[in-house]
């Protein structure tokens, strides 16, 4: 093999590899290359040049079609096997047609005759190296540049070796530090049956005898038991004592941090970090393996899991674009799709399912923004999907305080207040929750108005023209668009009817069975969802089952609560730092586990301190739909990044970091007007 490098100050020069057994067009060829700044490998035969692709990593291969030995095609099969980004540019003095597509259907790039002009050549390989980025990102390999350790620390998304080292070093000082006195003395306490008492917040208060510590009862709930030796020599088994329990409360906030970290920031990919918290409290006998398995298999999991591919079904019958045109009707403009789309949808996800109207809207807008860019002669317009689907996901969010029907965490508030024969009725919730949604959807649009006004490139965009010229592509209603909306119209009715008996999920599964007995959908349309995405929900379900389970929960409410000024433990101060502790766990943990772990804390100390306690358990529901900072905190966000890829090179166009920052931000904002707008505003004129 021969090798020629060049690099230009510090920046390594691109790396090719050349195989043809032409020696001397070989070597021609290699130098020519070289001086236009390439690194050239050059071998001669086809099993050479897989061990260089083995080995060295090129960018894109030159690869001439008959060779002795292992040809051409054989060779190409074979680094596609290895290396499947590498672009290979086929090379032949004996080109034809059947030459060209036999060649295609091994992924070749491009197919160019010998002999053929330099420019030419190295305007292909230049393409090739642009489609490789793309190559790279269809198959989640991450570009980790390794000239420095900084570098090499920072990586990139999905490989980010630098934090992984930081999450790990926290987990491990977390497992070293001695267990809080205060959970200690939360896991210790006895159940007395007074509402008021400071475990009335675990997860199963209810499902606790009388006298029964969370030690005792998460114990015999796991199934996990010490082995003690009697004195007479026989072995007891016991529960698990309370330094033992206390641990696993500690694994899982260390499996909190870590998920939290890595799901942020693109550490490793975030199906691998799914898998890693099942791992975790597998290994350090949080559960036995079915209970973690359980832990995994929730109904919301198999509510997303259904919704994406409901959302595969509606959109290859085309009835996602007719759904769109009801919604997205008004929107002509860019300001009339944030001000008249927003509040709109906002209201809407009041009352129907806000994950199904994002699952069937999520599509729609990526063909709007497809159709856009190309129609403005652009390859891409980040900042413009960014703005989209954000939008969508977060004005689908703030639509949960508008009703009971919201959402479960409404109705797991519900029963919290239940329990103190307090809860308010439908019209009293729409009373007062309804106000806040359009007004917080306004809010919503200015501020993605105000960020994104001068940073798009698409500057006219009609989304309501480009969701006409979508449906007029189509024609008139099919009969398959006709069933899919049937099967619609009965998920809805199964939803509204029976959800609190059979659960989100089970609806949505039976719903798919008859669009497939229907011929609507097949196997492969559900193989093609983005599993990754599934695995994320079903490990968030898992950890915030851990979570509450152990007392970890408890305790993390427990002491956000403590450190309060006392003039946020009472009145209109405990509606604000209920919202705040809400709020800020909800975006760890599903919306249902954070209303089940802080309700009954917060609803008792309303009524110690005077405060209403509707006031209060409706403050912690409403903030529990301000999961916007990331993907696990609601099944919208999970539904908007699955989807927000684009269909031609597979790249993340909506990003986790898109989340932390924006998500940020919408949360303050939603802080502020649920406090000055409702609380301070509104909610001072109601009895």
């Amino acid at each position: 093999m021969v090798q020629t490098k060049v690099v230009k100050g510090n920046k390594p020069s691109p790396k090719l590899l050349l195989v043809d057994d032409e020696d001397k067009f070989r070597m021609a060829l290699s130098q020519q290359l070289s001086v236009r700044g390439y690194q050239v490998l050059d071998v001669g035969r086809g099993d050479e040049a897989i061990k260089v692709v083995r080995h060295e990593r090129p960018e894109v291969v030159i690869l001439d079609q008959k060779m002795p030995g292992m040809d051409g095609i054989q060779t190409l099969k074979e680094i596609k096997k290895l290396r499947p980004e590498i672009q290979v540019i086929m090379l032949t003095g004996h080109a034809s047609t059947e030459a060209a597509r036999a060649t295609g259907k091994h992924d070749v790039y491009y197919y160019l005759e010998k002999p053929c002009s330099l420019d030419e050549l190295i305007k292909v390989i230049e393409s090739a190296r642009q489609e490789r980025i793309y190559a790279m990102a269809r198959h989640e390999i991450p570009v980790v540049k390794k000239t420095s350790i900084k570098q090499w620390l920072l990586g990139a998304q999905n490989a980010r070796p630098g934090l992984i080292i930081l999450g790990l070093i926290l987990f491990i000082a977390l497992l070293a530090m001695p267990a809080p006195k205060k959970l200690i003395s939360l896991l210790s306490l006895e159940k007395t049956g007074h509402m008021s008492e400071s475990i009335a917040g675990f997860s199963d208060y209810r499902k606790m005898k009388t006298g029964q510590t969370i030690t005792d009862y998460y114990s015999r709930k796991a199934g996990l038991y010490q082995k003690i030796k009697k004195p007479d020599g026989t072995v007891e088994k016991v529960p698990l004592s309370t330094k033992q329990v206390a641990f696993r409360a500690k694994v899982m906030i260390g499996v909190l941090i870590i998920a939290a970290l890595f799901w942020a920031t693109g550490a490793i990919p975030i199906g691998f970090t799914a898998l890693l918290v099942g791992v975790i409290m597998y290994f350090f006998g949080v559960f036995p393996p079915s209970l973690v398995a359980k832990a995994y298999a929730k109904d919301s999991v198999i509510f997303i899991f259904g919704v994406l591919a409901l959302s595969a079904a509606i959109s290859k019958t085309g009835l996602d674009r007719r759904i769109g045109i009801l919604l997205l009707g008004t929107s002509s403009s860019i300001k009339k799709f944030l001000f008249i789309f927003a509040p709109l949808l906002s209201v809407t996800a009041s009352f129907l399912s806000e994950h199904a109207l994002v699952a069937f809207l999520a599509p729609i807008l990526m063909l709007v923004y497809m159709g856009a860019i190309r129609s403005a002669g652009l390859v891409k317009d980040r900042n413009l999907v960014v703005m989209m689907m954000l939008l969508l996901t977060y004005a689908a969010n703030l639509g949960g305080p508008g009703s009971p029907a919201a959402g479960g965490r409404n109705a797991v508030m519900l029963g919290i207040l239940n329990d103190y024969g307090l809860a308010p009725s439908f019209g009293q919730w729409v009373m007062m929750g309804l106000p806040f949604v359009p007004v917080m959807a306004l809010v919503l649009a200015c501020y993605f108005f105000i960020v994104f006004r001068n940073k798009i490139k698409t500057k006219e965009l009609d989304v309501a023209a480009e969701v006409r010229k979508e449906a007029q592509k189509i024609g008139k209603m099919t009969a398959d668009e006709y069933k899919a909306a049937g099967v619609l119209i009965f998920l809805i009715l199964l939803w509204s009817t029976l959800s609190s008996r059979v659960g989100m999920g089970g609806p949505v599964i039976l719903c798919l069975v008859i669009l497939n007995i229907l011929g609507i959908i097949r196997w492969k349309e559900i193989n093609s969802i983005h599993l990754d995405i599934v695995a994320l929900y079903a490990a968030a379900s898992a950890m915030g089952y851990g979570l509450a389970s152990t007392g970890a929960a408890l305790w993390l409410a427990d002491s956000f609560v403590s450190v309060l000024p006392d003039f946020l433990k009472s009145g209109t101060g405990l509606l604000m730092s209920t919202s705040l502790i809400t709020g800020l766990l909800t975006n760890f943990m599903s919306d249902g586990a954070t209303v089940a772990a802080v309700g009954p804390i917060t609803v008792p100390m309303a009524t110690l301190s005077g405060t209403s306690p509707i006031m209060v358990g409706l403050a912690t529901a409403f903030a529990s739909s301000f999961a916007h900072i990331l993907i696990i905190g609601t099944p919208n966000n999970a539904i908007v990044y699955s989807l927000a890829r684009d269909p031609e090179t597979g790249e993340q166009l909506v990003t986790m970091k898109d989340f932390l920052i924006h998500g940020s931000a919408v949360l303050l904002l939603s802080f502020a007007v649920l406090w000055f707008w409702v609380f301070l505003g509104y909610w001072r004129f109601l009895s």
